[in-house]
């Protein structure tokens, strides 16, 4: 996570004297090892058999988050190798790219939907079919797991 970091870092510095083709490459890049390493780590954390607390219901929101991260920089990586894959976002480096993937990736995590970018690739369909099955599923095995603990923690 350090190591993605630092990337980070770097591309912000180097991208202020200096335009590079691959800035989006090495931003989600790291951007998608931070989520992924971090999402493992809270995962353990969430999901280990002890007692419910606060900190535990937090993780999992936080997990939820990390999922709609990871897969906007996916959908960055997508957009970038797949041209016209995405319809309603220009993959260029500029300020407004973050927030539209983002805002792509938590419409698709809550199945919103609103309509106005559209996944155009077969590619960028199935990634979008995924997160919404995703966004789906986890709160519900999430809150399974977390009753099954506190029911346990009671001796039910």
């Amino acid at each position: 996570m350090s190591v993605a970091f630092a990337a980070n870092v770097t591309v912000f510095f180097v991208r202020l004297v200096y335009t590079w083709p691959y800035n989006l490459h090495v931003l989600a890049a790291a951007w998608f090892a931070i989520s992924i390493t971090l999402g493992a780590v809270v995962a353990q954390a969430v999901f280990r058999s002890c007692p419910v607390s606060y900190h535990r219901v937090v993780g999992g929101i936080l997990l939820y988050l990390l999922v709609a991260i990871m897969f906007g920089t996916l959908f960055i990586f997508v957009g970038l190798l797949l041209p016209d894959a995405f319809k309603g976002i220009t993959f260029a480096d500029d300020r407004g790219l973050a927030s539209a993937v983002f805002y792509l990736s938590f419409v698709t995590l809550t199945s919103i939907g609103y309509g106005d970018i559209i996944p155009v690739h077969p590619i960028a369909r199935s990634l979008c079919n995924l997160e919404s099955v995703i966004g789906q599923f986890f709160p519900a095995t999430l809150l399974a797991r977390l009753v099954s603990l506190e029911m346990r923690g009671r001796g039910a």
